[in-house]
């Protein structure tokens, strides 16, 4: 049972954590000309290639995360895909009347905090890594 808390509940948190993004980047395979005009829809140009970086992000952080290789880095990497996602395709805010069911911006209200609740689940693992000690006690040391 020691096992199981110690060892398998931290692993299975960080599967729950990034199980979406191997499908996320399945969808993207399959339903590219789908996805290519979601890309072109933000205010960031490239849509070809940010969905391209969007697609590696997807496939290769889970397994970095999931199996504790460089999983600092990798939650840092899919924390900012996330926030960056969340803030320029599911601006829910610019659209009128978005708390109404009939709203086109009403969708974007759950897809915007789901991608924020994601990002709070990756500092978790940011932080349980040594992450983000690691990267205070280097800015420690360049500023003083």
């Amino acid at each position: 049972m020691d096992w199981l808390i110690s060892d398998g509940l931290p692993v299975l948190a960080r599967v729950f954590i990034v199980w979406i993004f191997p499908f996320s980047f399945l969808d993207k395979v399959i339903n590219w000309s789908s996805a290519l005009k979601q890309a072109r829809s933000g205010i960031l140009p490239g849509g070809p290639v940010l969905l391209v970086l969007a697609m590696i992000c997807e496939l290769v952080t889970p397994p970095l995360i999931v199996l504790g290789i460089y999983d600092g880095i990798a939650a840092f990497v899919l924390a900012g895909y996330c926030a960056v996602t969340g803030l320029v395709y599911h601006a829910f805010w610019t659209y009128p009347r978005f708390w109404s069911p009939q709203s086109e911006g009403y969708p974007h209200i759950w897809d915007f905090f789901k991608n924020f609740g994601l990002v709070g689940g990756l500092i978790l693992v940011m932080y349980t890594s040594g992450f983000i000690l690691d990267v205070g006690r280097m800015i420690g040391r360049l500023s003083g």
